[in-house]
């Protein structure tokens, strides 16, 4: 895949790690499949992708972007796989980070409450959540978006760090 992106257009400048699975997986419930998919999409794929294009990204200084999530930090009820796949890929960043300077920055975005989940949610977990949150709201998507490019584009100066876009609630 990388090699078919610097074919189309010229070099790579940066990638953005963000495809996730995400759902529970409780004590008692858990197969080797949930362990499979979860850390192969949280942690497995991160790593290896990083690793083919860290050739294309030395070329350019160009970074790396992982998508982490707050619950890396903060358990998650029912997520066993989850929760410690996303707490491997906080880790990774900051390893690739030291790994891959000074050629290439490596940083990651812990969202929050960014987007309710398709499964029906009850407005009194949502309410439950959002009273966890300084800034009393949810997130959107441009937020993410937003501290994604701060990252790839203007912090020539960062690297190994994992920002919080979450309203405050890491601070809770």
């Amino acid at each position: 895949m990388i090699d078919a992106v610097v074919k189309w257009g010229g070099q790579l400048d940066g990638l953005v790690n963000n495809a996730s699975s995400f759902y529970p997986t409780p004590i008692g419930s858990i197969t080797e499949e949930n362990w499979e998919e979860l850390t192969g999409s949280n942690l497995k794929a991160p790593l290896f992708l990083s690793q083919a294009a860290a050739d294309n990204l030395r070329n350019t200084n160009g970074a790396i972007i992982n998508i982490v999530d707050i619950h890396a930090d903060r358990p998650l009820r029912d997520h066993l796989i989850y929760g410690p796949a996303k707490a491997g890929l906080a880790m990774l960043t900051r390893s690739l980070a030291k790994d891959l300077a000074p050629d290439v920055r490596v940083n990651g975005v812990s969202p929050g409450a960014i987007l309710w989940p398709e499964n029906a949610m009850t407005a009194a977990a949502q309410k439950s959540i959002l009273e966890q949150i300084p800034l009393q709201r949810a997130g959107n998507p441009e937020d993410v978006a937003g501290c994604v490019l701060y990252l790839l584009r203007d912090a020539n100066y960062v690297t190994g760090q994992i920002i919080a876009v979450d309203g405050g609630r890491s601070i809770s």
